[in-house]
């Protein structure tokens, strides 16, 4: 049975969740040299049935800092896009080889792998073309490009999946692991908050508490994820479970054990609660964001 915290946020995300699609499918409307075939693979991944954890972040994150959210939603829909775009070159034969993702065949098992790799590199190209014309004014634009660009880049989204992948059957430890999802997970939940303290125009004390709670959010939300592949149901959380250990992935359990991952989740959740006391009142979303990873199962 959830918390009230985590039921909080259920409640908002619920809410604010369709504002997201509907842009999302807005961005991804038919368009004059924009192949069917494409978009039909882009949104089946893009529009999929999700949490939509990250664009929420953004628009938590610039009402957190005083902004209307409707301000950071080119945002918003740029973090997903990225997002989407790892998930479905992550799921690529070549790497993860996942036949499911979101409760529905991922996208190469739908359109073939060539399809998949075009709707992967189509995503990542649009997030910063809709940053650069949507976000507003130009420095932010800037500054929400040259943020995203490196989260997504060489030495975080894309290093920590190509070390996630070579340490794959090894003896690995607990500080390796950390440093592959502080870049494979982390760095989008950082920049997801950094870009929505941009937006609204924050100081730099803001920014940096934003920055904090997303590494250690970042942090729990893949220690739960390592618990629920180990243990969750597989029609709920709506992929395979158990991939991890057949593929011989470092993972929190298998490196300190079930409870000690599960202890080592709600302290992380408790410090990312404690890096947003700056914003008071304004911090509850978040507060009950961090709750709810925590408590979630799927």
């Amino acid at each position: 049975m959830s918390s009230p915290a985590a039921a909080t946020f259920v409640e908002y995300a619920d809410s604010a969740r369709p504002a997201v699609d509907r842009a999302l499918e807005d961005y991804t409307a038919a368009a004059a040299g924009f192949p069917d075939g494409l978009r039909d693979a882009i949104r089946h991944s893009l529009i999929a049935p999700g949490k939509r954890l990250r664009p929420l972040m953004v628009l938590m994150a610039a009402e957190a800092c005083g902004s209307p959210p409707e301000a950071a939603m080119p945002a918003a829909c740029a973090v997903e896009m990225i997002h989407t775009y790892s998930l479905i070159h992550d799921d690529l034969p070549a790497m993860d080889d996942d036949d499911m993702r979101r409760g529905r065949p991922s996208c190469h098992a739908k359109f073939g792998e060539a399809t998949a790799i075009l709707a992967g590199d189509a995503l990542l190209a649009q997030a910063f073309e809709v940053l650069g014309r949507d976000i507003q004014p130009a420095d932010a634009a800037a500054r929400c490009c040259a943020e995203l660009g490196r989260a997504a880049g060489r030495a975080a989204l894309v290093g920590g999946q190509h070390d996630d992948l070579h340490a794959e059957g090894s003896d690995g430890d607990v500080e390796q692991l950390e440093a592959i999802h502080a870049r494979k997970t982390g760095a989008l939940f950082r920049v997801s908050l950094r870009m929505g303290g941009i937006v609204a125009q924050a100081e730099a004390a803001q920014i940096a508490a934003l920055d904090r709670y997303g590494q250690k959010l970042g942090l729990a939300f893949q220690v739960i994820d390592d618990l629920l592949d180990l243990h969750g149901d597989e029609q709920t959380l709506g992929k395979r479970t158990n991939k991890d250990s057949e593929r011989g992935k470092l993972t929190y359990p298998a490196l300190l054990g079930v409870e000690p991952s599960r202890r080592k989740a709600g302290e992380l959740i408790a410090e990312a609660i404690d890096s947003v006391r700056i914003f008071e009142s304004d911090a509850s979303r978040l507060e009950a964001l961090a709750v709810f990873v925590l408590e979630r199962n799927r």
